[in-house]
């Protein structure tokens, strides 16, 4: 057999963070605003491939461009993310890679828009989308460009590498409201400076007749997807936001800033999981970047059935190795840290060295880090199933997916610049309001999960990070109704229980990941919508269909978070709190209808599948809808289970704390998947 046949395929990385954007004035007077949280992301992905997918520093090119870096373009060195460092490392990807190898490339910093070099292909006014390199605002700068990015994923699929892209960026956007914390990797204008028609990736022509090729009509509905190529066969593309959409960055948990898409992509691929494609990762993604900004659609192209990195995570879950084992002590040191965003309290199952197969049955502890370190953790062993030492080797997988957020905060905005006096009563009313609150509490830093504001109107506004209104809250609470307040306290204690259901999921389930798959049906030609966001217009009607590929058999309940922002059991309609769904086999919901209640022009309903191991009750987590009453929840007593404990905890009116840890005996009985449906009038 040749060395060529033995040789294993090779991964090979290209990871591009631009936070710094210098001089970078168009010709609007507009321009690039430097970003913040680009380049972390870029350290965090290169750290991830080091320690999960074990990439040596040779594997992996890196281009990023900080804030503090040489703003003088003779100081620019081949480390910064130019035009023509870009696409250097963009072709020489594609001649080092070889035939079964994979590609990863990671891009977070702006997007634009500029006047198109390929009038031929998109008419005289169109225009090209365009990743936006550092040095844009020199003379000499230049895009990369659809069309060019385009090319280069044909020619690395062409060769037989297995691509993967994940662009954390937007196309355009526009200043966020208020002081949320929250910045757009965008920019709002069309950039119509003439700029340099050479191409550095390939010849006009080439270009042209690539472009060309592709299927008609794809840019067209471009503003359907990401946007940012057509629809090149053979790679994954995850993108940040649909076209028309914007990217964000934000501190998460107050800290410090990161994209949205890079913090939760990171987020879901450091638990453990076996199995898992794109297409379910896209629906985790989407489920926690919509809990906290509704217009920001993470978009999945291309092979959405592909595992994530390839068979990679399909042969065993990831573990971290035991370093040191103190048995008198009955602690032990972990090759893990705060590098991979393990902190203090992060709990982990210890299982033998050869484990391969990672049951609850093998379990040799548990362990809880009590104190994190940049890479090494030191840890306690808080329960034993086994007696004896834990090997120096041993493996550990962590199971605490992070602590559940029972408490949101707020930031009070003056926004009404004509009745400072007025506005600011008003506001002083609703933070004696929030006082009292046990879910919403009032913070003065640039990080809040909603922000309140009073409008022109004299009424009060909810808006999320960015400064998107949030909807469908009515009626309108004016400043002039002494019980306005109150009632505003009370939306924000119902968004913020809704949210948390929304958030709600279980990645620390090894046997379980990836293991069920939710799929929206439509009706008599059973078309299959593919992905977790899908449009419709009213009156069409489609099932839920819910597979089983454990080997278990999966209790499911489905529920519904309507529109009204109420939470329903929708599956099954009875009084069962749950339909068993046996290995290998397929289960549908009753027939649906969409529908637009009235006075909405767009509605959306979540719908949230569970299923478990054991047998739970749902119906703890039912609101009703905004500004109604709370209904019984057609159930008595306490909770009966681990599960329910912490269904139960969601619920309550009074949380006894700001934040809820899943019990450890209760993350491998269940998991969640939802899919989102968005009614709208053609």
């Amino acid at each position: 057999m040749s060395d060529q046949t033995q040789k294993a395929p090779a991964f090979y990385a290209l990871l591009i963070g631009i936070d710094q954007y210098l001089p970078n004035i168009l010709s609007d007077g507009s321009h690039y605003a430097s970003l913040n949280g680009c380049v972390r992301d870029i350290a965090l992905v290169g750290q991830f491939l080091k320690e999960k997918l074990k990439l040596t520093d040779d594997h992996i090119f890196t281009l990023t461009a900080p804030n503090d870096a040489p703003a003088s373009p003779a100081q620019r060195s081949e480390r910064l993310p130019t035009y023509e460092n870009i696409t250097a490392a963009l072709r020489s990807l594609t001649v080092v890679a070889q035939t079964g190898d994979q590609v990863y490339i990671h891009y977070s910093g702006h997007g634009g828009r500029t006047q198109t070099l390929f009038p031929q292909l998109k008419g005289k006014h169109g225009l090209d989308e365009a990743l936006v390199p550092t040095d844009i605002g020199l003379p000499s700068g230049q895009y990369l460009r659809d069309v060019e990015l385009a090319y280069i994923l044909k020619a690395m699929v062409d060769k037989g590498l297995i691509v993967t892209v994940v662009l954390d960026s937007c196309h355009s956007g526009g200043a966020t409201r208020g002081q949320s914390g929250a910045t757009v990797r965008g920019l709002s204008a069309i950039d119509r400076i003439p700029r340099p028609a050479e191409s550095k990736i390939a010849s006009y022509d080439a270009l042209l007749q690539v472009y060309s090729s592709f299927s008609a009509g794809t840019a067209s509905q471009a503003s359907a997807g990401s946007g940012w190529v057509p629809d090149v066969r053979g790679y994954v593309l995850l993108a940040a936001c649909r076209a028309s959409e914007s990217a964000y960055e934000y501190a998460f948990a107050g800290q410090e800033k990161h994209g949205a898409l890079t913090y939760w992509l990171l987020d879901s691929l450091k638990q453990p999981g076996t199995g898992l494609t794109y297409r379910q990762l896209h629906n985790r993604l989407i489920a926690k970047i919509h809990s906290q900004f509704e217009a920001q659609t993470p978009q999945l192209e291309g092979e959405g059935n592909r595992l994530v990195f390839g068979s990679a995570y399909a042969q065993r879950a990831d573990a971290v190795n035991v370093m040191k084992f103190d048995r008198l002590r009955q602690q032990l040191v972990l090759n893990t840290g705060r590098a991979q965003a393990v902190d203090r309290g992060a709990q982990f199952a210890v299982y033998a060295p050869d484990t391969a197969d990672f049951q609850v049955s093998d379990r040799l502890a548990i362990v809880e880090v009590i104190k994190a370190g940049a890479t090494d953790s030191r840890a306690k062993v808080i329960e034993r199933f086994q007696p004896g030492a834990i090997e120096q080797g041993a493996q550990a997988i962590l199971l605490d997916p992070g602590v559940i957020r029972l408490r949101r905060t707020v930031r009070l905005l003056h926004n009404f610049p004509s009745a400072t006096g007025i506005q600011e009563r008003a506001l002083v009313e609703v933070e004696q309001a929030l006082a009292v609150s046990r879910f919403v509490e009032v913070v003065t830093g640039n990080a809040a999960d909603y922000q309140v504001v009073v409008n022109e109107r004299r009424e009060y506004e909810i808006w999320d990070p960015a400064g998107a209104a949030i909807p469908n809250l009515r009626p309108a609470l004016t400043i002039d109704d002494p019980a306005a307040p109150r009632q505003l306290v009370k939306r924000l204690e119902h968004l913020t229980k809704y949210r948390t259901i929304q958030h709600l999921d279980n990645t620390a389930a090894p046997s379980l990941q990836g293991k069920l798959v939710v799929e929206l049906v439509r009706g008599a030609d059973a078309h299959v919508f593919d992905g977790a966001f899908t449009i419709l217009a009213p009156d069409e009607q489609l099932t839920v269909r819910i597979r089983n590929n454990s080997s278990q058999v999966l209790n499911v309940t489905v529920l519904d978070m309507g529109p009204d922002w109420s939470i329903s059991q929708l599956y099954p309609a009875d009084a069962s709190s749950y339909i068993s769904c046996d290995p290998g086999q397929e289960i549908y919901s009753q027939t649906l209808k969409t529908e637009l209640p009235h006075g909405y022009s767009d509605a959306k309903d979540i719908l949230k599948v569970f299923a478990t191991i054991g047998s739970t009750n749902f119906r703890w987590l039912e609101l009703p809808a905004l500004d109604q009453p709370q209904q019984s929840r057609g159930m008595h007593g306490r909770p009966t289970n681990a599960l329910e404990e912490l269904l139960f905890a969601l619920a309550v009116d009074e949380p006894r704390s700001r934040q809820l840890s899943p019990a450890v005996n209760l993350t491998q009985e269940w998991i969640t998947a939802q899919v989102e449906v968005r009614v709208r009038r053609s």
